[in-house]
């Protein structure tokens, strides 16, 4: 297959030119890498409409979905809402559907008796589905100030809109505007927070705490007096805000799986990594038990991963 591969995407008619090298199989299955000698012609490969793998050892043609390597590493993270606080409010399974009609590039999980369900996508979708989420709270809140101004019926309501507003209002400011928060990628956290620090070095007057839930870190920065300016508050989240949107956009992941290698092989690889590093500045390298994450640019993470694979097949061919 990596020679049929070879001959399709060097031929002329499919854009095509010279192929430095093709890896497959791959551990995705059904993916290939393909490395090309000439940017220019990836950029013609991708242009082309459609590919139609056809050869005379193929028993008929394949299409292949030919795409930019690592383009979507941080397109899905998975989410598990709490809906339960809506429940004196709306009907649950109506208000999934409606979240399903508006966000429809989202996943949804079965919902749970206790409420909850879980949510899988982009993490842009993710971030608009809860700013839809706060909306719907915050108007509920303002809902119960109205009532509890008229009467001081259905106790129970208020208790859990207090919770829901403690919980998921403030994650948007509180009332004097000088706490705030910053809904990140964990990944694009770690990376901010290794290749530039400054942004999270702030005067006595802020501080700043974070929290992390898996793919998501939630970064709250507030006044750490009543002295504080509420907008040098502002500043500080808009710096954080602006240097995660440029790097999600660049920003790509690979994973080093060392699952099904033994404990000297790992170590080997953590080896690699760490003495390759120097050569890769800009490269975050986080290691695991089961795997190493290495984040960076599209081309230095591939050139990293691949140069630290041949330097422990090297290592292990001279035991």
């Amino acid at each position: 297959m990596a020679d049929i591969l070879t001959i399709h995407f060097q031929m002329s008619k499919n854009n095509g030119g010279d192929v430095e090298e093709v890896v497959y199989p791959t551990r995705k299955k059904g993916i290939a890498f393909v490395t090309f000698e000439d940017q220019e012609v990836v950029e013609n490969v991708l242009k082309k409409d459609e590919h139609r793998l056809e050869d005379k050892r193929l028993s008929r043609y394949y299409p292949l979905k030919v795409t930019r390597y690592c383009e979507n590493v941080f397109s899905s993270v998975t989410s598990v809402l709490n809906m339960s606080v809506f429940k004196d409010q709306f009907v649950l399974e109506d208000l999934i559907q409606e979240l399903k009609k508006k966000s429809t590039a989202l996943s949804f999980g079965p919902l749970q008796s206790n409420g909850h369900i879980s949510v899988q996508g982009s993490f842009p979708a993710i971030k608009l589905l809860r700013d839809f989420l706060l909306l719907k709270a915050k108007s509920l809140s303002e809902e119960d100030k109205k009532e509890e101004s008229q009467s001081h019926q259905r106790p129970r309501r208020r208790l859990q809109q207090h919770r829901l507003t403690t919980e998921m209002s403030n994650s948007v400011h509180d009332v004097d505007g000088e706490k705030q928060v910053v809904i990140l990628d964990t990944d694009t956290y770690h990376y901010m927070k290794y290749f530039f620090p400054r942004i999270f070095v702030v005067n006595g007057d802020v501080v700043i705490s974070d929290i992390t839930d898996g793919d998501i870190t939630t970064v709250y920065i507030e006044s750490a007096g009543s002295r504080s300016d509420a907008g040098q508050v502002l500043r500080v989240k808009k710096k954080i805000e602006n240097q995660s949107i440029k790097l999600h956009k660049v920003l790509r992941k690979e994973k080093i799986y060392l699952e099904d290698h033994s404990r000297d092989e790992r170590r080997r690889y953590k080896l690699a990594c760490k003495s390759l590093k120097p050569h890769y500045p800009s490269v975050l390298i986080i290691p695991y038990d089961t795997h190493i994450d290495v984040i960076g640019n599209a081309q230095e993470i591939f050139d990293f991963t691949k140069e630290v694979s041949s330097k422990v097949q090297s290592l292990l061919q001279r035991r």
